[in-house]
């Protein structure tokens, strides 16, 4: 059986406790932080988006293109989007549950 590699999965989630050596982050360290996070996240669903296309383009084309390639890059790039989806629609529920709250 085949491995998988997820660096990006990995890189994001971290399986070392690092809050506990390093010293508290501002507000807004931690929000450019985060932001930095997403904007890098989304960047990599739209190549994954970008590389399908191509693959496909190419195999419509006719060209020499391994159609089990095809399959996967089009595969990966569907469930990126997937949780890219999942992950928007928690952190809108997020939002309106705390707006919902009374101060």
């Amino acid at each position: 059986m085949a491995t998988v590699n997820l660096p990006a999965v990995s890189s994001a989630l971290p399986l070392t406790n690092t809050s506990a050596t390093a010293t508290k982050a501002t507000g807004s360290e931690v929000q450019k932080s985060f932001s930095s996070f997403l904007k890098e996240s989304i960047n990599n669903v739209n190549k994954a988006q970008n590389e399908s296309d191509v693959l496909t383009n190419k195999l419509a084309n006719g060209e020499d293109v391994d159609l089990s390639q095809v399959m996967i890059t089009s595969q990966k790039a569907s469930v990126m989007m997937s949780a890219t989806l999942e992950f928007r629609n928690k952190a809108v529920e997020a939002y309106q549950e705390m707006m919902r709250m009374s101060i």
